[in-house]
């Protein structure tokens, strides 16, 4: 005995409404998938539930690609069977594809956070999976490039800072060597400067410049004097020499 036909009308029970959609929404999925693959056809496939979940099921492209594409071809193709006549209608149409984008995106915002998964699929999971995982890949890679560029710079500041140390050090030890030859110059000249005078002559070798040192005049020994007698005349001389003011003196007292 065949099975009957299902008579097409809303199911009033809530549990067998859930039931029957989720099993239909997974035969659809199946057959978006199919004709897919069979046929070689990009194909987008979207699906709102009754309590406004979204689900959706787009070929390898990505979604945003085919609902882009649908749009241009629907729009030129609008604009070939009906010109414009009515710029309010076009300014309509346009608020609304775009108000369509602007909700395209924010879903897929939520979903790169993490949000709003529970309506996905396995495949647009693992969609999403990998491009997270292509995201993820170029921000490492540009950050490792940041990182190593920044490395390279601070590896040529350190150089430039050593070869400015090396040249002013360099330019320190000439100056000290400089200033250590002045030094060792002024050293010199105060310690010529500085050197002590001749010593005094002593108290008994002072001459006045008017007095002769006596020498004892060359003589001659005639008549076989000896010196010893000489030396006795000179002293009588000396004595008739000092006595001989006094004995003036006397001369002129009894003189008076």
């Amino acid at each position: 005995m065949g099975r009957g036909r299902v008579q097409l009308k809303r199911i009033e029970n809530k549990i067998n409404r859930q039931v029957t959609f989720s099993k239909r929404r997974a035969g659809l999925m199946k057959k978006a998938h199919e004709i897919s693959v069979l046929c070689d056809a990009e194909v987008a496939l979207v699906v709102f539930s009754h309590k406004g979940k979204l689900f959706e099921y787009s070929t390898d492209s990505c979604m945003e690609k085919i609902l882009e594409r649908y749009e241009r071809y629907s729009y030129a193709e609008r604009q070939l069977i009906a010109p414009e006549s009515d710029s309010n209608t076009n300014w309509s149409m346009e608020y609304n594809r775009l108000k369509a984008k602007i909700e395209l995106l924010e879903r897929n915002q939520r979903h790169y956070l993490g949000e709003d998964l529970q309506a996905m699929s396995p495949k647009e999971l693992q969609n999403l999976e990998q491009q997270l995982d292509t995201a993820l890949k170029l921000i490492r890679s540009r950050k490792n490039q940041l990182m190593y560029d920044s490395i390279n710079e601070l590896q040529r500041k350190e150089k430039a800072i050593q070869e400015q140390n090396s040249m002013l050090s360099k330019q320190i030890k000439e100056r000290e060597k400089i200033l250590r030859a002045q030094q060792e110059q002024w050293d010199e000249q105060n310690h010529g400067h500085n050197m002590p005078p001749p010593p005094p002559p002593h108290p008994h070798q002072i001459q006045h410049p008017y007095m002769l040192s006596h020498q004892p005049s060359p003589f001659l020994n005639m008549g076989g004097l000896y010196q010893e007698e000489d030396q006795m005349a000179m002293r009588r001389n000396e004595l008739d020499l000092s006595l001989e003011p006094v004995y003036n003196c006397n001369l002129g007292c009894f003189g008076a």
